[in-house]
């Protein structure tokens, strides 16, 4: 029997309740799997949809966190607090 995935039966609200550690859990496996090379082409489609869909919700997450970062930065009247702002990719 096959094991159910995170995303398995799952609605947008409940998604949103995976946590990041499981979502990179199963996206590993997803990997793990296409990279084997003995998937059908039909399971690796499936496969492939699904990890798209949980790199997805892993990138949410992370700009969640980034988002709610705050940097304390040491200034001439002791110690503030300034918002987090990621470096932008040269891309």
């Amino acid at each position: 029997m096959a094991k159910k995935s995170v995303t398995d039966n799952v609605t947008a609200e409940e998604q949103a309740s995976v946590s990041f550690e499981q979502a990179m859990e199963s996206l590993e496996t997803i990997v793990a799997k296409l990279e084997s090379g003995d998937v059908p082409l039909e399971t690796a489609i499936e496969l492939f949809q699904e990890g798209m869909r949980l790199s997805s919700l892993c990138g949410q997450k992370l700009e969640q966190v980034e988002r709610r970062i705050e940097i304390l930065v040491e200034g001439e009247g002791g110690l503030g607090r300034k918002p987090f702002v990621p470096a932008q990719s040269d891309s």
